[in-house]
């Protein structure tokens, strides 16, 4: 086991500084491609940015290993990309009253159903989702400065970095609920659960097998995040190949009727007064003829 260790020890390092590009560069090509963010849950972006910047702001405190902060600053910079690009290409609101537009219409049926407080994360308008990580980072910066000199301060670092962890840990729920939800992962790129599988296996064995510091906060939400990835690997051989329906309310049924009733409404009544009916050559033009609606049809007569 020396070797496997100390191989790991060599690779586990670069593979998660570079686990954002590997994990989210193919599920952002998709969406820009395929010009749709349907199916893509848009918490993840919001789960990995506030992780990422929590975990951050905990480094001035513990200390931890660098790549796992570097991989924290770039992490930071690919869920700014794929928050962009979701937004860009995310599905308009229904017209149908249906689920045409999840995961950002806000739709009232199902796991993640539920109008959040003051529609968070639920924004049609893109300013605000920029407004709120702003806003959220500037926050970070103020209580770093205010508090880094305080005695209070390792207390603060320790709460903000638990949180990120805690959060972190999170980041296959959503994808799992609307998986569920939707009796399809679709939305879910095969590439990126194989690279949340295989870097957070690698990640943990590193975690416990490394000699650098590294937080036992950091290991148990490795542990939980783990257990969420092989569950949504089960998930993903359960719904595979099965399409996502969307709900839409039902249409009326066509009928040659139907269409008759239709296209006699829909004639203007100038264009009524211009015709007559003639049994052997249909309608023709003349300027003696008055529209009359009788149950519903247009009949024309000629005026005498």
């Amino acid at each position: 086991m020396g070797w496997l260790t100390d191989l790991t020890g060599v690779l586990a390092p670069f593979f998660i500084i570079m686990s954002p590009i590997l994990s989210y560069a193919d599920q952002i090509i998709s969406m820009h491609r395929s010009k749709t963010s349907a199916g893509f849950s848009l918490d993840i972006p919001l789960i990995m940015l506030v992780a990422s910047l929590l975990r951050i702001f905990y480094w001035p405190h513990a200390q931890y290993d660098l790549s796992l902060l570097a991989q924290s600053l770039l992490m930071v910079v690919v869920q700014l990309v794929l928050l962009k690009v979701a937004l860009d290409h995310r599905p308009p609101p229904s017209s149908k009253g249906g689920e045409a537009a999840l995961p950002f219409s806000g739709s009232d049926d199902g796991v993640l159903s539920g109008q959040r407080p003051y529609n968070f994360w639920q924004w049609r308008s893109p300013k605000r989702y920029w407004q709120a990580v702003s806003y959220f980072t500037g926050a970070l910066f103020f209580l770093e400065f205010c508090l880094s000199k305080t005695s209070v301060y390792g207390t603060y670092a320790n709460a903000i970095g638990c949180v990120g962890l805690a959060v972190e840990a999170t980041l296959p729920i959503p994808q799992i609920l609307m998986n569920f939800r939707s009796k399809s992962s679709k939305g879910l790129r095969l590439s990126v659960l194989g690279a949340w599988i295989g870097g957070d296996s690698m990640k943990l064995f590193w975690f416990f097998t490394t000699k650098t510091q590294i937080p036992v906060a950091f290991k148990i939400s490795g542990c939980f995040q783990a257990s969420c990835d092989a569950f949504l690997g089960v998930q993903y051989l359960m719904y595979r190949g099965q399409e996502t329906v969307v709900k839409e309310h039902a249409m009326t049924e066509w009928s040659s009727q139907t269409h008759r009733k239709s296209h006699s409404y829909s004639m203007s009544a100038d264009a009524r007064r211009s015709m007559t009916f003639n049994d052997k050559e249909g309608m023709l033009p003349t300027p003696n003829v008055v529209g009359v609606r009788q149950d519903g049809n247009v009949h024309l007569r000629t005026r005498r």
